[in-house]
């Protein structure tokens, strides 16, 4: 089956949240066919209008399945209780979303294995709930899961050896290398259980990164990155999605541009 390539609507937040209607309509124009919400909960029935509108399909989506309250994009806590994953999966149904990706747990949550071991048992927990739904939970990853190691093991790589063969993954190959690690390795080591991938690009520039959000990221393509090489070691990739934390230019531009590039990367398979 070909990859799909989509687009993660967190790259566009403030003019989604500004006007829906049009910024869909304009990932549409830029060539978009997919696309992956975040925070998609409290907005499903208008979103899933609004998608269904301008031909822009949602296979997947960002929701916490494994934190028991909203954690900001800082990675700062919040007191907001998360919906249960039924209510999730209830949302992920209006919108014809068919795997749920929990899109971040904080960095104290990985200094030890148990703490791992928690967090894999909540998520086949949620597995378990949205397999009897025809949905499958996913989980998304940051830098912090690859800096912390136990005997030699990434912790991203201890959590999936912990999970349901249900649950899958969807590395976000930006902060791969942000963690210094060796992307295509990974992929190769991860094999079928990276059923999708975040193509984010970047000059790794250390003054850059060391902003929040990150003042380094570029067009898919244009940083040093290795997109080509992790991409065609994704064995069992069904979704590549383009995303950008931030960027001080044109961002429908950007979009168009890395959506080129990662439509050129994925033909044929």
């Amino acid at each position: 089956m070909p990859v799909q390539t989509s687009v993660q609507l967190f790259t566009v937040r403030e003019a989604l949240e500004a006007d829906l209607e049009s910024t869909l309509a304009e990932l549409a124009a830029r060539g978009f066919t997919a696309a992956e919400p975040y925070d998609f909960v409290r907005r499903a029935e208008p979103l899933a209008a609004a998608l269904r509108a301008n031909g822009i399909a949602a296979p997947t989506g960002h929701a916490f399945l494994a934190s028991t309250s909203f954690v900001n994009p800082d990675g700062s806590g919040t007191t907001l209780p998360v919906p249960s994953p039924d209510v999730v999966f209830d949302a992920a149904d209006v919108l014809g979303m068919t795997t749920v990706i929990d899109p971040y747990t904080a960095p104290e949550r990985w200094t030890t294995r148990e703490q791992i071991e928690e967090t894999a048992r909540l998520l086949n927990a949620a597995a378990e709930i949205g397999a009897a739904r025809g949905i499958r939970v996913g989980y998304h990853n940051h830098a912090h899961e690859l800096e912390a190691t136990f005997d030699g093991v990434t912790g991203l790589e201890l959590l999936a050896s912990l999970l349901d063969p249900r649950v899958v993954l969807e590395v976000d190959l930006y902060w791969v290398a942000r963690a210094g690690l060796d992307s295509p390795a990974l992929l190769e080591r991860l094999g079928d259980r990276v059923i999708a991938v975040h193509v984010k690009d970047g000059t790794l520039d250390p003054e850059a990164v060391a902003a929040y959000p990150p003042a380094d990221q570029v067009p898919a393509g244009q940083g040093v990155v290795p997109l080509a090489e992790a991409l065609a070691a994704a064995s069992a990739l069904e979704v590549a999605i383009v995303e950008f934390d931030h960027y001080d230019g044109d961002l429908f531009g950007a979009l168009e541009q890395s959506l080129a590039y990662l439509d050129a990367q994925v033909a044929g398979r």
